[in-house]
């Protein structure tokens, strides 16, 4: 649905260079604004609009009617707890929808402190009644008359006394009119994405230096929620099987947890996580998506005639709320992983989804995962990226080469390409991790198990997801499970028309046997599994390392999230080469890479 602001006040900023040149307006132009004057005219014919009561389902013919009709039938005066709750435009207009959208009592609303949630909220500022004329003006008794009064004498001030009083209503005035611009453009920017209107308040701030609101336009939420608006990455994702099928087996194989549970899949895409939930037999499921894709899933939800079990809510999952009567969820469901796991930064929202709704206790799914390294020899993937530049027709083009250096590659290489025992450099346990662990420094240390000498090419990086029954940390001693061609979870056959979950086999993880230990459901991206959507990330090596069976590479792996878009990541990795016979010092290298 798309989102319509109404109201000259946010409509309308105000011209900079008029603000700052206030005595350079001809009288012909000071005419032609008490002529043409849009606030004047908007409020005019708005005001004489027909009206609905905000308590009662009556149409007036105009606002200034309604507003007395509530005041006389239901005690309620508008100025009155504005004044009193220190109400801006917004926050005006966030409780005008929240009452026409909630039908609360005028005793209820005389009840407000200014601090609920629905003050915050961006779902408010969304008009529940079309058009409507209370959104669209703001009527003079609401102002400060006093203020406005000052601000409107022709005459200059006369002593000192007064002079500081227009002086204090213009400050005042002027500090609103940047909280208000800085406000609508973080919300053009992030909500609706109207890039030609943020370039347009951009270029109004570098042209006046006094009406300058420093506000960041880094657009990387819109763009990464604009991208998840398309079909083609939702039906790569969902024939991803690896991936598909493992989600469901967990939440399918698990319906102890997930019966009569209240379930929150957060970035819901489609929504097939959510469906899957409800097939489970969870009470309630709350599918989370600030893409245009959560109005196809609100579609897909009605075709499956699971409305009545799942509630799509569209927004950021920083920004919701859940309906009335729902606090907690038992099970937060995501599917969060990006290229080298953390790519994206998803799981920034996810934790903050934990901390808000999961009740105490909760199961997150997954509940654990964990980022693996290695060598990877990668020959033909350097011939097929690198290599051949140095050689095109006769012609050496190895200049076009050295930027691939920068920028780690996502592509699949075979399992016979790692030759080294892969290791753990970061292990999210998400039942208790937090964001600014996700910017971390690990060390390694691999060895290198080829039988011959051979070039390695670069470090391999891919991840291991587990869901545990229970929401529990794995055991040490657990292994993940690698799905391998024609494996049953890539053919399971699922139910249909709500008949029960049968497995024919265990197919992505048996559970592990001992009192007490949870089910375990697990996954790899890594080389030796069927490939998945993930792929692998590759960091090539601007200087091949040479090595034999017991070569030790070792050294600090470092990624945090990029100063220029927080959902890239900023790599560095240092390492030196040892051979065992080797007694020398060895070199530290060091090479930093970008995962965009």
């Amino acid at each position: 649905m798309a989102l319509r602001l109404t109201g000259s006040h946010i409509l309308q900023p105000e011209d900079p260079e008029r603000d700052e040149h206030p005595d350079t307006s001809s009288s012909e132009d000071e005419e032609d604004d008490e002529d043409l004057n849009w606030d004047d005219w908007v409020s005019d014919s708005l005001a004489k609009r027909p009206c609905k009561s905000l308590f009662e389902n009556r149409t007036f013919d105009t606002v200034q009617e309604a507003l007395l009709y509530d005041e006389t039938t239901h005690g309620f005066n508008f100025k009155t707890i504005s004044e009193r709750l220190g109400l801006d435009p917004y926050k005006r207009i966030r409780l005008i929808n929240w009452i026409r959208k909630e039908h609360p009592s005028s005793s209820e609303v005389a009840a407000l402190t200014g601090t609920e949630p629905f003050f915050t909220s961006d779902e408010y500022l969304k008009p529940s009644l079309e058009d409507d004329p209370l959104l669209q003006i703001e009527p003079d008794d609401w102002s400060d008359s006093d203020e406005e009064e000052e601000l409107e004498k022709p005459e200059p001030p006369k002593d000192l006394a007064s002079a500081t009083r227009r002086i204090q209503a213009l400050q005042r005035k002027l500090e609103q009119a940047k909280k208000d611009l800085a406000y609508y453009r973080q919300f053009v920017s992030e909500r609706l994405n109207l890039a030609d209107l943020t370039n347009e308040l951009k270029k109004a701030d570098e042209a006046s230096s006094s009406t300058h609101v420093a506000v960041p336009l880094r657009d990387d939420d819109s763009h990464y929620f604009q991208s998840y608006a398309e079909n083609d990455i939702h039906s790569v994702m969902i024939n991803d099987k690896v991936r598909t099928a493992s989600y469901a087996k967990f939440i399918l194989s698990n319906q102890e947890a997930f019966k009569d549970a209240v379930v929150m899949d957060v970035g819901c895409g489609t929504g097939i996580l959510s469906l899957f939930a409800a097939k489970a037999g969870a009470k309630r499921v709350f599918s989370i998506d600030a893409s245009d894709i959560a109005e196809k899933a609100k579609q897909i939800v009605k075709a499956n005639e699971l409305d009545n079990v799942i509630t799509v809510i569209r927004g950021k999952v920083e920004d919701i709320k859940l309906p009335e009567g729902y606090d907690k969820v038992d099970i937060i469901v995501s599917e969060w992983m990006g290229y080298a796991l953390l790519y994206e930064s998803m799981l920034d929202s996810v934790l903050h989804a934990r901390d808000r709704f999961l009740r105490p206790g909760g199961i997150m799914a997954p509940s654990q995962t964990q980022m693996m390294f290695a060598l990877c020899e990668a020959g033909e993937l350097f011939k097929e990226r690198i290599g051949f530049w140095s050689d095109v027709y006769g012609f050496d083009l190895s200049a076009m080469a050295t930027d691939v250096y920068d920028d780690a590659v996502v592509d699949v290489v075979g399992p016979e390409t790692v030759v080294s025992e892969p290791v753990v450099i970061k292990d999210l346990y998400l039942g208790d991790i937090t964001p600014k662990q996700l910017d971390f420094s690990s060390p390694f240390k691999l060895v290198s198990t080829s039988d011959r000498r051979i070039k390695v090419h670069s470090f391999v990086l891919y991840f291991d997801t587990y869901f545990t029954s229970t929401g529990e940390p794995i055991p040490p001693e657990a292994d993940v499970y690698i799905v391998k061609e024609g494996d049953p979870v890539l053919a399971e056959v699922w139910p249909l028309g709500g008949r029960p979950y049968q497995a024919r086999r265990m197919s992505s993880g048996s559970p592990l046997k001992g009192k007490g230990l949870p089910k375990i459901t697990s996954f790899s991206t890594g080389p030796a599994s069927v490939p998945t959507h993930w792929k692998q990330t590759i960091f090539f090596l601007r200087e091949p390392i040479s090595v034999a069976g017991g070569t030790v590479v070792e050294g600090i792996f470092k990624c945090k999230k990029s100063s220029e878009n927080s959902r890239e990541l900023d790599v560095e990795i240092h390492y030196t080469v040892k051979d065992p016979e080797d007694t020398s010092t060895p070199d530290v290298f060091v090479q930093l890479y970008k995962v965009r």
